[in-house]
């Protein structure tokens, strides 16, 4: 999805959620310039990883364990890309994810950890987490992307292909990139807080709200004759 299409879905979510959008192009403006002393990980590479392959995104809900075990065998032949918190049940069972989207407010080793072995990171930036983006980002070495929820074409290093929580964002991420199919695990909106989500971390009335988002987004998709299954 492109910003022009982006953009009107957008301000729905932020007047649901109360966003400021200076404190938005605040966070934008820091991850734009973070980047740019990194050695980011271009677009084409990107595109060449999730065209027209089988992709497999995690979520962190309460299902997410169960489910890696259950389709360990499909896993093994479908691009892996992880939201945040589930990069570390991954882990936890012997699997690296391809792709890891996260706005840094899961377990950040972990991800640093998936970084160093090769994995892909997709750094997002929203107007709560700047204080996350300075103390991590020097963590990771190599391979990194930058998105954003708002207009990316004043910037260099950042992009928006959609999406705003990080599991819905990994959906819009291998459709953006023509996916063959998406295959989604871990995606639960029942009002439970799965372990990987961190839940201590989390305001619970606003999380659950971001889940709703979640799923309407994703169903959004699913309408416009996107393959894509939930597990």
């Amino acid at each position: 999805m492109f910003y022009k299409d982006w953009n009107s879905i957008y301000e729905r979510i932020s007047k649901d959620l109360n966003l400021k959008l200076n404190k938005e192009r605040k966070s934008a403006d820091l991850l734009d310039k973070l980047l740019d002393k990194k050695d980011d990980f271009s677009l084409k590479k990107l595109e060449e990883i999730i065209k027209d392959k089988e992709i497999m995104v995690f979520g962190a809900g309460p299902s997410l364990v169960n489910s890696i075990r259950s389709n360990k065998e499909k896993i093994k032949n479908c691009v892996k890309i992880s939201a945040d918190g589930a990069t570390s049940a991954l882990i936890e069972n012997g699997i690296f994810p391809d792709i890891v989207v996260t706005d840094l407010d899961g377990n950040v080793s972990d991800q640093t950890f998936a970084n160093s072995k090769g994995s892909i990171v997709i750094v997002h930036a929203h107007g709560d987490n700047m204080p996350n983006l300075k103390k991590f980002l020097p963590a990771f070495k190599k391979n990194l992307i930058g998105t954003i929820q708002i207009d990316p074409y004043p910037y260099k290093n950042v992009h928006n292909f959609g999406g705003f929580s990080d599991g819905d964002r990994a959906v819009f991420l291998a459709s953006h990139f023509n996916a063959e199919k998406i295959f989604l695990i871990g995606f639960d909106y029942n009002g439970i807080i799965g372990k990987y989500s961190y839940p201590e971390k989390k305001d619970k009335k606003l999380k659950i709200k971001k889940l709703k988002w979640c799923k309407e987004l994703i169903e959004l998709l699913i309408k416009k004759n996107e393959n894509i299954y939930y597990l």
